[in-house]
């Protein structure tokens, strides 16, 4: 904690004893600091972190920029990295095809159905040189509406309360809570298309890896082989950021993860939103990919990944958190 705290420090550009703190003007080394914030490029990063990454620089400025608008601040609420999640040691692992077998008899009466529009925290690490490395958790949620127009709401979740949702829905309506920063608010007029992930995911295995094949296909380098693991895994976040899945959808996704090479049980682990789940993980060259399933319905609860190699140059360590995700229904 102390470690994270010094680095907290180093990233506000007006500290707590500073002569110009509060309502006063910044002197030039703040203003040097937040123009750096403001403005300083983030260094490209590997392909497979792409979306995770240039999302995060965005919305730092833009999360710094709402705190200075609207709070009248000249500091922007500061924000760290949080906790990888640990998996219990005392915890009987479960095999995937355990638990897509569950997931199958779950979804025998077809109940909960599958949603377009999603729910979900999630956390991004954004990476530059000279510079600490700044995570900024949101919680976004996409409604669709009958005519297929469809709002966006995304919010800042609070840093006094990690893991605590800030929306929250009134019927069918989203709602804010006093701590949440907006960050963008849009609506969008109807549009529709038929290829995935807009299209609707089918509900049997062979179908579904196909169209997560197609969703993955634009960020693929070798569009003649099957999806790898790790691409397996960035289409299901693809797929979920875009559709809530309903029983049956969730038994077919835990069908193809349970033959996806490399994904093995690691046991019980308690997500960021109190919920629990059994964990599977998957390492890859300098990262380990963790996917939490509910142990009763097979349901995708979220993804994380953590470095396993530290990466100096960017101030990251081994086991420092890169991104994640927690969906809701």
């Amino acid at each position: 904690m102390a470690d994270e705290l010094d680095l907290l420090r180093r990233a506000n550009p007006v500290p707590a004893d500073g002569p110009h703190f509060g309502d006063g003007p910044l002197d030039r080394t703040a203003e040097r600091g937040l123009d750096r914030l403001l403005h300083q490029r983030p260094v490209t990063p590997r392909r497979r972190t792409r979306r995770a990454w240039g999302l995060a620089a965005s919305a730092v400025v833009a999360a710094l920029v709402s705190a200075l608008l609207f709070t009248g601040q000249t500091t922007a609420p500061a924000v760290a990295a949080p906790r990888p999640l640990v998996v219990q040691a005392d915890s009987t692992p479960v095999s995937l095809r355990t638990l897509a077998e569950r997931a199958r008899a779950a979804a025998a009466d077809g109940s909960p159905a599958l949603r377009k529009g999603t729910h979900v925290q999630s956390w991004s690490l954004g990476m530059s040189d000279g510079r600490p490395p700044i995570t900024l958790p949101e919680e976004r949620i996409v409604r669709w509406n009958a005519d297929d127009s469809h709002t966006e709401l995304v919010v800042a979740t609070d840093p006094r309360h990690p893991g605590r949702p800030v929306l929250r829905e009134t019927d069918g309506e989203p709602r804010l809570v006093e701590d949440g920063h907006v960050i963008s608010r849009q609506t969008y007029p109807p549009s529709w298309s038929d290829a995935p992930p807009e299209s609707r995911p089918p509900h049997d295995a062979v179908r579904l890896h196909a169209y997560l094949e197609e969703a993955e296909r634009p960020y693929l380098s070798d569009h003649g082989k099957p999806l790898t693991t790790a691409e397996l895994l960035d289409a299901t976040k693809i797929l979920l950021d875009h559709w809530t899945l309903g029983a049956r959808e969730s038994a077919a996704l835990a069908r193809l993860l349970a033959d996806a090479e490399g994904l093995r049980p690691a046991g019980r682990v308690t997500d960021r939103l109190g919920r629990r789940g059994q964990a599977y993980v998957y390492d890859a060259s300098a990262t380990r990919r963790m996917l939490i399933l509910d142990p009763a319905t097979g349901t995708v609860l979220g993804l994380e990944t953590t470095f396993t190699m530290g990466r100096p140059e960017y101030g990251v360590r081994a086991g420092d958190v890169m991104e994640y995700s927690a969906w809701m229904r």
